[in-house]
């Protein structure tokens, strides 16, 4: 039924769109394959592909037909269909059985086919709407060469949603041009039921699901057309609604339904107390971001950013210390040797502090003060962790829960430091080529450390080549490596035919 529905979905996209358009659509077909020696592909291999690849051995097909809203017009609009189908090996996960009182092994891999996007745009002037699965990446780093955004910086498989928001930068009336605003916001709904069913170990913490998705963004930026620009503003998601089902020892004890009112959307976009005792409805996080680039004459443009991550009043306030993504790029005008490099650091090991205390929690207590720390970034005591179908929704550099092999549905590994550099150039005028490498060291999370640090060593090395005879071909080749145990040893290499070209009805 399923395969069966995809087909009709693409016929539909090749056949029956067209018709609506007066331009041709755009159509990428492409073929990679995969191949490693540990159970998961190599970190840069996986990492910030929109949760395509995960296991070491992949053969992988996919197909997209899409027309692009245009920009430039008063009115336009767009949409696409993407389907992805193939094979990849499986990982084993530990599952507790309460009929053996004992633990089993069973083995998970992705689907043979799924639709990795599928979403209708519109835009009027500088407003646009969208809905559907569309993958989004960073809109404050480049994208091809960072480590990662810490909000939604395109991992994961896209979450479907309603988004609305500014098409893009549009200037503040009353400033000349010298103030830019861009903002969007969206709520969605998980589809990943399944997959935290699969993977759960059915021992201990909860199992959640259906729950709801929200993300909204507030830039400002000064005149771009200037040698020195500035970026700032703030980005924040959060998870709300939906069930979780309480585990003890292989026991269920316990299942709470949050549900959702009209009211609850508002509380999300902007949180206030529900009920008092300092609660909010809904689980929040986000970042304080900032961004200023300078251009030389020349053309030669360098850059320094940071990204303040927050889950709650005592990130906002910046009293999470040096926590955060902290980097300086370098971009060149033209093509080159050397065309793009960055370098990232980043700290997540403060949390607000140890400590967490709220006077509500416990009745008649003598301590009245609240203390706001222990963040436990990407956790949550009631809602699931921010990953959607196993993979970090924000930055991958913090081992995300498809890694953890005991069927644990949180991030482990939470308070770390990680380095990252990134360069990208042009061999020759058909050939490209991108670097990536970093450590990243992490020490459990703000509630339960590591006896013994983990860490991860990672190297990617990438060719591209595009054909000068045949438009819109392209091959590439990635070489992957891993040392470490966050989560394991791997070598991998991937190579990926792609081509690119319009269809015209």
């Amino acid at each position: 039924m399923k395969t069966r529905s995809l087909i009709m979905l693409m016929a539909f996209a090749v056949v029956v769109l067209p018709s609506f358009s007066q331009q041709g659509l755009d159509c990428e077909v492409s073929f990679s394959a995969g191949y490693g020696s540990g159970d998961f592909a190599p970190y840069y291999i996986s990492s910030l592909k929109h949760g395509r690849f995960s296991s070491s051995k992949n053969l992988q097909a996919e197909i997209s037909v899409s027309r692009a809203m245009n920009k430039g017009d008063r009115f336009s609009y767009g949409y696409s269909a993407d389907v992805i189908a193939g094979y990849a090996s499986g990982v084993g996960y530990e599952r507790y059985d309460k009929d053996t009182e004992g633990w089993v092994c069973h083995t998970e891999r992705p689907s043979s086919v799924w639709i990795q996007q599928l979403y209708g745009e519109v835009k009027y002037r500088g407003v646009f709407a969208s809905f559907g699965m569309k993958e989004h990446t960073s809109a404050l780093l480049n994208q091809r060469l960072t480590s990662g955004d810490l909000v939604e910086s395109g991992n994961c498989r896209p979450i479907p949603q309603l988004r609305v928001g500014f098409v893009d930068f549009q200037d503040i009336p009353f400033t000349n041009g010298w103030m830019q605003i861009q903002g969007e916001v969206s709520y969605g709904k998980r589809l990943d039921n399944g997959w935290w069913r699969d993977h759960y170990n059915y021992y201990n913490d909860y199992l959640p699901r259906n729950e709801w998705y929200n993300y909204k963004r507030c830039y400002f930026r000064t005149r771009p057309s200037e040698p020195f620009c500035v970026t700032f503003g703030m980005q924040a998601a959060g998870e709300f609604g939906g069930i979780s089902d309480y585990y003890s020892k292989g026991v269920l004890v316990r299942t709470d339904n949050k549900p959702i009112k009209l009211h609850t959307f508002f509380q999300m976009l902007m949180p206030t107390e529900d009920g008092g005792e300092g609660f909010y409805s809904g689980n929040h996080l986000g970042a304080w971001d900032f961004r200023a680039r300078y251009r030389f004459k020349g053309g030669h443009e360098v850059a320094g950013y940071f990204s303040w991550p927050f889950e709650d009043g005592s990130g906002i306030a910046k009293q999470n210390g040096w926590d955060g993504l902290w980097g300086l790029e370098y971009k060149a005008p033209n093509k080159g040797v050397i065309s793009g490099a960055l370098i990232e650091y980043l700290d997540l090991t403060n949390h607000g502090g140890p400590i967490t205390h709220n006077p509500a929690d416990y009745p008649g207590t003598s301590i009245t003060s609240h203390v706001s720390g222990q963040d436990n970034y990407y956790n949550h005591g009631l809602y699931a962790s921010y990953a959607y179908f196993g993979m970090s929704i924000g930055t991958p550099a913090m081992m995300s829960p498809i890694y953890n092999r005991d069927g644990y549905i949180k991030f482990v590994g939470n308070v770390m430091r990680a380095f990252h550099v990134g360069i990208e150039g042009d061999m020759t005028s058909s050939v490209s080529y991108r670097l990536k490498g970093g450590y990243r060291k992490a020490y459990g999370n703000s509630s339960i450390p590591f006896v013994k640090p983990i860490h991860l060593a990672s190297f990617l090395a990438e060719i591209n080549w595009r054909s000068k005879s045949v438009k819109g071909l392209s091959v590439n080749t990635q070489l992957g490596l891993d040392r470490g145990d966050m989560p394991c040893n791997s070598f991998g290499a991937m190579v990926s035919v792609k081509y690119n070209g319009l269809l015209n009805f």
